[in-house]
């Protein structure tokens, strides 16, 4: 792994940030969870307990932005924690998935506990297991990984969260000593937390995800029998090539926040009111007028935006309530006939719907 100077990963400086919020969410799936026929084949891998549960963390942006790093600075703390220890695998185990998918055959190698830019393993891109094709799923060779606790959604044996594709390369900053928590041991210093206030994981590139339209980006797998806990702090570049950093608590300049940066999450007494609402965006596809329906608003300032699918803003306005309902119109007869995303934000909370325009 390349290491350089923290100031060249994070590009500190004081542009205006793009308008936009390209941070849609930090997305939390849980892979999998162990049953005893895994713990029973403890070994040279290393000892898995019962019941440990598999995370796998993702970066969620709009479409043209890309993951560059996850960071910890004065302020404003980066931390991954278990009220346990994180499981390591100590044969093909390491801080970065680079194991080989025939290598992932093993043991339990699939459940080690890394950090990525966007790799589940060498020339394979971590996709959330519903969005697999399902195609080349990995056959444990030892008979192991087979659990279909319902927990853990998707069973590996089905989908294994894997798609082959061009991967970026792991670039660390001041956390060699952190990470080595997560190398192939599980002699007690595997947690219970990483943390920095000086450090960074990155990716030089930048990362998108394997559908650069959803684009979820695998940040981060990790494997524990505790608690899981993290807070962490992003930065993404923007299709105008600047970035935006995003923090978990205390949001400072330019600096923003959402809630899903703290796991479990907290509700920020600004976003209570946004309570699931329901939303409906029709016809879709639409050849004029999509209408949004929304029930159950309790939030106070409602907008929505169109971008194109280079994430160009096209038009926006306010989303008028009445009674917690929302019913407006918009007229898309000028757009060309494409994919358009619809962004509705609810006091700060945002909601992104595809919408495709027809002649």
């Amino acid at each position: 792994m390349k290491k350089i100077p923290m100031t060249m990963v994070l590009l500190f400086n004081f542009f205006l940030s793009y308008s936009q919020n390209g941070l849609e969410k930090i997305i939390v799936e849980k892979y999998y969870r162990t049953d005893a026929n895994d713990a029973s084949a403890n070994g040279t891998d290393g000892i898995l307990p019962v019941n440990s549960t598999t995370y796998r963390i993702y970066v969620d942006m709009l479409p043209g932005y890309k993951f560059q790093a996850a960071y910890g600075v004065e302020k404003h703390e980066l931390r991954i924690a278990t009220s346990t220890t994180f499981f390591n695998n100590e044969d093909r185990g390491s801080t970065t998935p680079s194991y080989t998918k025939n290598q992932a055959k093993n043991n339990t190698v699939m459940l080690d506990s890394w950090l990525s830019v966007g790799a589940a393993c060498v020339g394979q891109v971590g996709v959330i297991k519903s969005d697999d094709d399902g195609v080349s799923t990995i056959v444990n060779s030892a008979g192991l990984l087979k659990n279909n606790d319902p927990m853990a959604g998707i069973p590996l044996t089905s989908q294994d969260g894997m798609r082959a594709g061009v991967t970026q390369q792991v670039t660390t900053v001041g956390i060699t000593k952190e990470m080595a928590m997560f190398d192939n041991q599980n002699d007690g210093t595997n947690g219970p937390v990483f943390s920095t206030t000086n450090g960074s994981w990155a990716s030089l590139n930048g990362s998108t995800g394997f559908d650069s339209l959803d684009n979820k980006v695998l940040i981060a797998q990790i494997t524990t029998d505790g608690k899981f806990e993290f807070e962490l702090n992003i930065q993404i570049s923007t299709p105008s090539l600047g970035f935006e950093r995003y923090v978990a608590r205390n949001p400072e300049g330019n600096e923003k926040s959402i809630a899903s940066l703290i796991y479990p999450s907290v509700v920020d007494a600004k976003n209570i009111a946004v309570s699931n609402p329901t939303i409906h965006v029709y016809p879709n596809p639409t050849a004029n007028l999509i209408s949004i329906s929304m029930d159950h608003i309790k939030s106070v300032h409602n907008q929505y935006q169109i971008y194109d699918a280079k994430s160009t803003l096209l038009t926006q306005g306010v989303l008028e309530s009445q009674s917690s309902k929302v019913k407006q119109n918009i007229d898309m007869s000028s757009l060309p006939m494409g994919l358009y995303f619809l962004v509705l934000t609810l006091d700060g909370e945002r909601i992104v719907k595809k919408v495709v325009r027809l002649n």
